[in-house]
Parts: structure tokens; sequence; C-alpha cells
């Protein structure tokens, strides 16, 4: 048995404690952010003053996770989807109508607040997090329960094939609901969607993976996919260390409890009603345990990763605007967990 499929293997082990991984990155961001905001800042690589080309880490690494998670898209298991499509086009629905039924709720609330922009920072958060594709993490969650994973794997390839379209869409639709500089910066990021970042940050990557994968012999793709999963599971942990030093960092520097509070309160509001809504609609729609769960997940989870990396395109100078996004980075897969474990529960009383 080769090595990396052994159950002391540093890869399996990383997997199954990934969840710890992730506090020590966030740990780390908090008690050593230097590196990390030296990894945000534009590099240029190439021959001094000649061809130098522009680089900057978060993208790049983006980039890799994305391109691991369509070279892993098992593609013959979404045939099952064209006999039953119920499920994918419900999930998806609700993926991209979640942050118009919910968002304008919650900026309301906020408005009555004694904040000076009644939450608008908070509110840009969110929007911009909701208004990404579902999280490749879903299908992921997927397999550890009982829900279908021909949906989830089909959610995800749909939300992220649309991206370009829908999230400049979102974006521009939410973004009235935002006072002062944060209505521009909003604008500013819906055109940064608009004028590639959902097209060569998010769907080009993934489907390069799927790509790799159709065209590439079994022996090359299983090599490269040997290679491409560990890079990713450490890219993704750089990626979390780098998107939040930009957050954490300058914050421990200068403690903002009750903005704490908030971007937690906030996250965890959003997050609730988006899994909240799927659940309810999967049962209202009468699906099955397995599709039910992939609907709710679908409904719940964004790629934060992607909306971190926009925020510190277009918002580089509001780092507190990731503090909500990583709090719901976080309780997206608090709450994953539970929705796959109430499915395994349902079906085992069925």
């Amino acid at each position: 048995m080769h090595p990396t499929t052994t159950a002391t293997s540093p890869l399996t082990l990383l997997r199954s404690h990934l969840g710890w991984a992730v506090g020590i990155a966030y740990l780390a961001a908090a008690t050593v952010p230097a590196p990390g905001l030296w990894l945000r800042r534009t590099h240029w690589l190439g021959p001094a003053h000649t061809l130098e080309l522009p680089f900057r880490t978060a993208p790049f690494l983006l980039s890799l996770v994305l391109f691991t998670a369509g070279l892993q898209v098992p593609l013959h298991e979404l045939r099952v989807l064209l006999g039953r499509p119920t499920a994918l086009l419900t999930g998806l629905a609700l993926h991209l109508a979640a942050p118009l039924l919910i968002i304008p709720g919650v900026a309301f609330a906020l408005r009555q607040s004694s904040d000076s922009d009644g939450g608008s920072g908070l509110v840009a958060a969110m929007i911009l997090i909701v208004a990404m594709p579902v999280a490749a993490g879903a299908t992921v969650w997927t397999g550890k329960g009982d829900g279908c994973q021909p949906t989830a794997v089909g959610l995800v390839l749909a939300s992220t094939i649309v991206s370009p379209l829908t999230v400049p869409v979102t974006l521009t639709v939410l973004g009235p609901l935002l006072h002062g500089a944060y209505a521009g910066s909003l604008a500013d990021a819906a055109r940064t969607a608009g004028s590639g970042f959902a097209l060569t940050g998010v769907l080009l990557p993934c489907g390069a993976g799927i790509l790799c994968r159709l065209v590439l012999p079994r022996r090359p793709t299983a090599l490269l996919v040997g290679a491409a999963v560990p890079s990713a599971i450490l890219a993704s942990l750089l990626l979390t260390y780098v998107n939040a030093s930009g957050a954490l960092g300058p914050f421990l520097a200068h403690p903002e409890p009750v903005l704490f509070t908030a971007a937690v309160g906030v996250a965890a509001t959003v997050c609730g009603l988006s899994f909240a809504l799927g659940l309810v609609t999967a049962r209202a729609l009468r699906l099955d345990a397995p599709a039910g769960a992939s609907v709710t997940l679908a409904c719940g989870m964004n790629n934060s990763s992607a909306s971190a990396v926009l925020i510190t395109t277009t918002l580089p100078d509001r780092p507190h605007v990731l503090l909500p996004v990583l709090a719901y980075s976080l309780l997206q897969k608090v709450a994953a967990g539970r929705v796959v474990r109430a499915g395994g529960r349902s079906r085992a009383r069925a």
C-alpha cells in the first residue's frame, strides 16, 4: 500500500484534524501576523524593471484550491441528476435567492443600532460572502454524512458556472442597502467581480481541473490528484492564515470587543437563517433526507475564501470587514456538521 494512503500518513492525520489545523492558522494570524501581511502585498516576479509580472499570493492559493476541487469532481455521478433534477434546481434557486431574502432584513435591523453607518461594514461583509458560489467543502460534508453526493457536486459546479453573472448582479442589487463609503466599495467589488474576478478567479481554475480530469489518461490523472490534494490542503490553510492575518492582527493590536461581538452575531444570524431556509424548503418540497441535506448545505455554505480574496482586493483599507467573514467560515462548518448528522439520524429511523 502506498504510504500516503495509510491511516498514519501526515495527509490522513491532517485531514482528520483539519478543524484543529484551521484553528492553529487563526491563532498564528492573531499572534504572528507579519508574514501574512507581507504575503497579502503585491509582489513582482521577473527581471527588475523589464518583464516584471504582478503576483498576489491569495488569488494564487485560491486558484490552486479551486483547481483541485474541479480535478476531484466525480463526473460520472452527475448523470444521476439528469433523471431527477428537482434537488439540483431547488438548491441552485435557493442559493441565489437566499441573499435577497435574508440580507435586507439584517440590514434593516442593523440600521436601528447606534453604529454611525448603520452597520454597513457588517452588511457589506455578509453580502460579499453570500454572493459567492456554493463552497466546495459542501461535498466534503455531504460525504461525511448521508447526503446526496451527485446533488452536492452538481450544486457546486452549477453555482460556480453561473457565478460570473450572479456575483456582480447580487452585489449590485444589494448595494443600495449600504451607506457612505461602503456603498462605493461594494460597487467597486461588483465591477471587479463583473470584469473578471468571478471568471478568472473562480470559474476558470475549477474548469481547468475538470478539463484535466476529462482529457488526461487515468494514470496521469491519479498522479496529478495525488500531488494536488495535499498541496490544496496546505494552500487552503495558508490562505486562511493570509486572510485572517489581515483582520485578526490589526484587531488584536487595537481590540474592539463591540465590533467583535457584532461581527460574530451578524455572521451567526445570516448563517443560521441561510441553513434554516434550506431546511424548511427541503421539507416543504418533501425531498428525501440525502437530497434535503445537500440542498440545505447549498443554501448555507458559501465560498468564504473567494469572498475574503475579493475583500482584500477591493477593500484593502478595511481589514475589519474580514472579521464577520472569518466568523461565517467557521460557523458554516459547525452548521454543516449538524445538518449531515441530523440527516443520518433521519435516514436511520426511516
